[in-house]
């Protein structure tokens, strides 16, 4: 009967010294968190927000340069419809730029604008083969990635991941919205003339959609 009482007695005893280790081994822990731990002021240098990507900046930035080399890569849209029809690889070296579906061009043209549907509007271009259908995509939705692949200068490797390469092409499209076709009347835009600097994918040989880095309206 001693014994038993001995050992319920050193039963509390063992218990609350486990609970005391564990309560040092947490506290050490904590200590551990805190030391480790480095307070950043908000929009100081150190502030990992300042290096994060914004899509943005970078249309911003970016958008002038890529559209002054989509001009003077250009080409004359009855000039490469005619390559296109010789040989559309030899075409694809000579004027475009590699892309996920077909090659990607950059094109000029002077023509007439017809009916319009979602933004979309046909333009008759003289000298251009019977059948081809061309079209310019004037918003408020673009659609693609084409003034971002155009030029073969911006490549997945300069991003962090595909969400910032994806919004990269985004923000262009953005700024073409802002700089292109920001004050474009599309309502009234159906017979008059236009003059074009634009890319567009080779998808189907005989329709062109067009997005415009430079659209004038006569």
């Amino acid at each position: 009967m001693g014994a038993q009482l001995e050992i319920s007695a050193r039963r509390p005893f063992r218990l609350r010294t486990s609970a005391c280790v564990w309560t040092a081994v947490l506290l050490l822990l904590c200590v551990a968190m805190v030391l480790d731990t480095k307070a950043v002021r908000i929009g100081s240098p150190e502030d990992a927000r300042v290096d994060a990507f914004s899509a943005e900046a970078y249309g911003k930035k970016a958008f002038a340069p890529i559209r002054a080399l989509i001009e003077k890569a250009a080409v004359d849209a009855q000039v490469l419809a005619q390559a296109l029809a010789a040989d559309k690889a030899a075409a694809g070296e000579t004027y475009g730029k590699p892309g996920s579906v077909g090659p990607i061009f950059p094109v000029r043209f002077t023509g007439t604008v017809g009916e319009g549907r979602a933004g979309i509007f046909t333009v008759a271009v003289d000298g251009l083969p019977q059948g081809l259908q061309l079209r310019v995509q004037t918003g408020p939705a673009l659609n693609g990635t084409e003034v971002r692949d155009a030029t073969g200068t911006v490549a997945f490797g300069q991003f962090t991941n595909q969400i910032d390469y994806q919004d990269a092409g985004s923000a262009l499209n953005n700024e073409v919205k802002a700089q292109v076709l920001g004050t474009l009347d599309r309502d009234a835009l159906t017979g008059r003339k236009v003059d074009v600097v634009g890319v567009f994918q080779l998808i189907n040989p005989s329709s062109w959609l067009v997005t415009p880095v430079r659209l004038g309206v006569q």
